[in-house]
């Protein structure tokens, strides 16, 4: 009773399932090397965090040798630096969360003896600031000051399919960015400025209560690992539940007695 299976468009159907069941195995293989992407990246982060701060200079080359890639390389590392807070540079990041709450990063160059800048992420302010001010709630001490905190690149626009992040105009000088540029920072700073920037943990004088410095980094294993077991779990519902429903289906027509798929049984020959 199953010959109706040959006819070519049950043909496409098995084609189409198979194809599907295909793509859902792939999905969730997709999904593990994600997850041994994540992992690999979080064991990147963890041993870069685990080291001994170490002076910025050490860490980078001195003055306006340091570049992207040397960055890009020490990404994570606790450093530290001395210098002065160039106030008259700071500059706040918008769209930044802090337990949930909106407001920004206080960005301040530090200018260090040698005179070069590093960007410091001081921290997150609430959005009941504004660009026009007064900043005066979240000011830096004076004088020189000695900043600890992780070693991180600088952003970059993110583009997500037809979706982009906001942009900062090319020219003017700016307090509100849309993101942690250095580069644009650096337009508005005329020290040379390493390509790169502190995520302040400690500071010494130390701030007060604003900014509140940014949380260390997340290092979960995200929802990769549920994500494959689902597609695994969709594949294997999908190979057993469709001969199922070929099996319900021939039955069903044996017992309606469809005469073009069902066996005469006197004879034993399709009738037609």
């Amino acid at each position: 009773m199953y010959w109706f299976l040959l006819k070519p468009r049950w043909i496409l159907s098995h084609i189409f399932v198979l194809v599907v069941v295909g793509m859902m195995i792939n999905f969730g293989f997709w999904q593990l090397n994600r997850l041994d992407e994540r992992k690999a990246s979080n064991a990147v982060v963890t041993d870069a965090m685990e080291q001994q701060p170490r002076p910025l200079s050490v860490v980078l080359p001195a003055g306006p040798a340091a570049t992207t890639e040397q960055v890009q390389a020490a990404d994570y590392q606790p450093v530290y630096a001395t210098g002065v807070y160039l106030v008259e540079a700071q500059v706040l990041v918008t769209n930044r969360t802090n337990e949930g709450a909106p407001g920004y990063w206080v960005v301040t160059p530090l200018v260090q003896a040698d005179g070069t800048a590093v960007a410091i992420n001081r921290g997150w302010v609430p959005y009941t600031y504004t660009a026009d001010g007064p900043w005066d709630d979240f000011a830096p001490p004076p004088g020189t000051v000695t900043v600890q905190g992780l070693l991180r690149q600088s952003q970059v626009r993110e583009t997500d399919g037809l979706v982009s992040s906001p942009t900062d105009p090319e020219a003017g000088t700016l307090r509100i960015l849309a993101r942690l540029d250095v580069g644009r920072l650096a337009q508005q700073v005329e020290e040379q400025m390493i390509p790169g920037y502190i995520s302040l943990r400690a500071q010494d004088p130390a701030q007060i209560d604003l900014p509140i410095p940014v949380p260390l980094p997340e290092l979960s294993q995200g929802p990769h690992l549920g994500y494959a077991l689902q597609w695994f779990a969709f594949s294997l519902l999908t190979i057993l539940v469709y001969p199922l429903l070929l099996r319900r289906y021939a039955k069903r027509k044996q017992m309606d007695g469809d005469d073009a798929e069902v066996l005469d049984g006197s004879d034993g020959t399709h009738l037609v």
